[in-house]
């Protein structure tokens, strides 16, 4: 499987194999503002679906980031510690935050894809 796959929390996934690249969508970034610290967790930690994997904290709140799926953390972005801006100024590029080994690529089905995340944004109004 691969593509990118959104949650109603406005996370994205960039499946590449078994491996998810995860961030905040563009939209995430824009409701929060300013963002002056990522603070992610350490390679090698396991997760499980909906628990806490990271917090992202901006001029206007700190915002927690849950697993959209289960995994092992493989990788997280160093580059957000001494520029955390990178989230506002590329969140789908530069900006992502970690990645994470796909324990059950069934969860990925459960996610929206673009065109069913464009309409949950249309529907939020």
């Amino acid at each position: 499987m691969s593509g990118e796959r959104y949650t109603k929390d406005h996370d994205f996934l960039r499946v590449e194999g078994d491996i998810a690249i995860i961030g905040i969508t563009d939209f995430a970034q824009s409701q929060l503002g300013d963002i002056v610290f990522v603070e992610l967790p350490s390679p090698g930690k396991r997760v499980a679906k909906g628990e806490q994997l990271a917090t992202i904290e901006s001029v206007k709140a700190a915002s927690e980031i849950y697993a959209p799926i289960s995994g092992e953390v493989v990788a997280i972005n160093d580059r957000l510690e001494s520029s955390p801006d990178l989230v506002n100024k590329e969140p789908l590029g530069e900006g992502w935050l970690l990645t994470l080994r796909i324990d059950d690529a069934a969860e990925l089905e459960e996610l929206m894809d673009e065109d069913a995340y464009r309409a949950f944004l249309e529907s939020e109004g």
